[in-house]
């Protein structure tokens, strides 16, 4: 008997509220386009829809080999929501690594950047159960196999809803893989229950809030990002992508988006051995202290390090590294 008192856990539940309490407030940013909750949920919907055009079942496999682009951050929402397994690649890893992970994971559909696919191309055919790959041309780079263009995988979706409910939080949300350094890959499952509440405790562990952007400089594949990628969704933050590290492309970020919105917010970056409030031309002390250095790690405008004429950053923006890379 369905007990209706009970309500099974899923990070899908933070995009559902946010699209509904805060539809028209920015939720992701990239290159200068900025998309609100309502958008991004409109995207996981129409993600979900076609997964399930393409054959993908529920507890099905679907590979991620991508940079910390937008459609990274709503394929940990919309893979789910088609009760799929999200399986986020090390983009880092050798090409028979990620055939292993593949292989391994029994991926049905694998979603990749175009300039990636040149490093696992030549191993896709050890991959049996892979019937398909998509790819998302972020940099003008003609992919190395035979794929679907993202918008026309998209296009595949009829417009039919999906409940952001699970029937059971014991299901697989993501199957996560150590990058191999001591032997075969090893997958680590993560259940929807685990997830909804590791999310919520990055919210606490991070003090993020409403008015909280964030950064993408810490890998999605990683841990789903420490399952931040739930966490700031859940709190109704803003995700700025990013699809490589470049410090000077950081500072800028930092700068800029913090103007977004208008009232004071704290800007969350993972950067390497740093956790500072910077005042403008100031030494950089000070901060959350509890990791890292009292002092920041020193970088020159053009991203070389060691130098200590790196950019302002404006005194009203809270810039907290919670762990170093």
């Amino acid at each position: 008997m369905e007990q209706v008192f009970v309500t099974q856990l899923t990070p899908l539940l933070f995009l559902e509220r946010s699209a509904d309490v805060f539809p028209q407030k920015t939720a992701m940013v990239y290159r200068g386009e900025r998309h609100t909750y309502a958008q991004m949920a409109d995207h996981a919907q129409r993600l979900a829809g076609a997964l399930r055009a393409s054959g993908v079942q529920p507890g099905d496999r679907v590979a991620y080999l991508m940079p910390n682009l937008p459609e990274m951050l709503v394929a940990h929402f919309g893979v789910p929501l088609a009760h799929a397994v999200l399986v986020a690649i090390n983009i880092r890893l050798s090409g028979e690594e990620i055939a292993y992970i593949l292989q391994h994971s029994g991926a049905k559909v694998l979603v990749a950047d175009s300039e990636l696919t040149s490093v696992v191309a030549r191993h896709l055919a050890s991959c049996p159960d892979l019937q398909e790959v998509v790819v998302v041309d972020d940099v003008g780079t003609e992919p190395a196999v035979e794929a679907t263009p993202y918008p026309d995988f998209l296009a595949r979706a009829d417009g039919t809803p999906f409940p952001w409910r699970v029937d059971d939080e014991q299901r697989t949300i993501s199957i996560n893989y150590t990058s191999g350094t001591t032997g075969r890959p090893k997958g680590v499952m993560y259940t929807h229950r685990g997830a909804h509440l590791n999310a919520l405790a990055e919210i606490v562990h991070s003090r993020h809030h409403p008015g909280s952007v964030y950064l993408w400089t810490l890998p999605m594949f990683h841990c789903n990002g420490w399952c931040t990628t739930w966490g700031v969704t859940a709190i109704g933050g803003t995700h700025v992508c990013l699809r490589s590290v470049e410090p000077g492309t950081v500072w800028k970020l930092i700068d800029e988006e913090g103007r977004h919105p208008p009232q004071r917010g704290s800007h969350r970056a993972h950067l390497p051995g740093q956790s500072s409030r910077r005042p403008p031309g100031g030494s950089g002390s000070g901060g959350d202290h509890r990791r890292g250095p009292s002092q920041p790690h020193h970088h020159r405008p053009d991203g070389g390090a060691g130098s200590r004429d790196r950019p302002r950053v404006r005194p009203d923006r809270d810039v907290r590294a919670v762990h170093g890379l």
